[in-house]
């Protein structure tokens, strides 16, 4: 009997079925994410940078009834000038299939540092979001939310 292979991507499965054939024997695994990839997400963003607290503003809801659509606003305290404005706002979680939400570039066009989305919760677990500024700074705040009936798990 062949080996198994581990996929855990689409483009996984895909490569899989390209390059081994479709006789091979293909396991796929839910992947998801862990407080530790969601670390080694931050810091793919920041690098070596230090990230502070504040001029962060999270507003999701505490607790959701169902995390297939859950309301996300990302707010920053900045002026918004060509001097001090911020470049980028990153939204992380810690045990979705993927630890990046989000990450939306922005500049002093804006007008505003504000983002708006919904996005879906696999589980009840902590949501983080950094802001890269103008300056090469990073600030943070994290919510977080619990779920009670999750979302981007297979049920079974």
């Amino acid at each position: 009997m062949q080996d198994s292979i581990k996929v855990t991507t689409r483009r996984e499965l895909l490569g899989a079925i390209a390059g081994a054939g479709i006789a091979s024997v293909i396991r796929i695994e839910p992947s998801r994410a862990t407080p530790a990839s969601m670390k080694a997400a931050i810091r793919s963003v920041v690098g070596e940078a230090p990230v502070k607290k504040g001029k962060v503003h999270i507003d999701v809801p505490p607790l959701v009834e169902n995390g297939n659509t859950v309301s996300l606003t990302i707010e920053v305290d900045s002026p918004m000038t060509p001097k001090d404005h911020v470049k980028a706002i990153h939204v992380f979680n810690e045990l979705n299939p993927q630890p990046n939400v989000i990450g939306a570039h922005i500049g002093p066009r804006a007008g505003r540092a504000k983002i708006s989305t919904r996005f879906r919760l696999a589980d009840t677990q902590t949501v983080v979001a950094i802001a890269e500024m103008s300056d090469g700074s990073f600030w943070s705040a994290s919510a977080d939310v619990v779920v009670t009936l999750a979302a981007c798990l297979e049920q079974l």
